[in-house]
């Protein structure tokens, strides 16, 4: 039986979900790989920034927006040992200005995917995937990167269905 991660970056707190800012006790990235890790048994790594964005939306989305902008690789609290034991990668994240978290990048450019299949899977509230899956080839150059799956953060608690037949 092959090995796999879920190593997904979520932001709890204030969060624009279906039209109105709601503050969330759990991110609705997180809640994603929840479901993901109860149909699968894979082990879980969030990705979080050492200096996390603020609670407050609009500051929130300003301060990604101005590291995207400045292609900025913000230091992250911590990494896995490796991932040379697993063959496939869950890579889970909002959808932020088109693409992943800049995080995101941080944690992909620390490893060497070649070889692995990613899966990438995202949260949003009407943007899909934007340009995530291409960065992610371009990021992890002899990875096979197979085709993500968007997830309306307003829906994502009733997703398990969808999640199951994309897993």
């Amino acid at each position: 039986m092959s090995k796999s991660l879920i190593a997904f970056y979520s932001r709890a707190d204030e969060n624009y979900v279906s039209g109105e800012l709601k503050r969330l006790e759990t991110g609705n990235t997180e809640v994603a790989a929840g479901i993901i890790k109860e149909l699968t048994g894979a082990q879980t790594f969030r990705i979080e920034q050492a200096q996390p964005y603020s609670a407050d939306y609009n500051e929130c989305i300003e301060q990604a927006r101005s590291d995207q902008k400045r292609d900025a690789r913000p230091e992250l609290k911590s990494y896995p040992d490796g991932i040379e034991d697993y063959d496939t990668v869950y890579l889970g994240y909002p959808n932020y200005w088109n693409t992943m978290p800049m995080a995101v990048f941080a944690f992909l450019e620390r490893f060497d995917f070649d070889g692995k299949i990613i899966k990438p899977f995202c949260t949003h509230e009407g943007s899909g995937m934007g340009n995530s899956e291409k960065d992610i080839k371009r990021l992890c150059q002899g990875a096979k990167v197979e085709e993500g799956l968007a997830i309306r953060g307003g829906s994502v608690s009733r997703s398990r269905e969808l999640i199951e037949k994309w897993v």
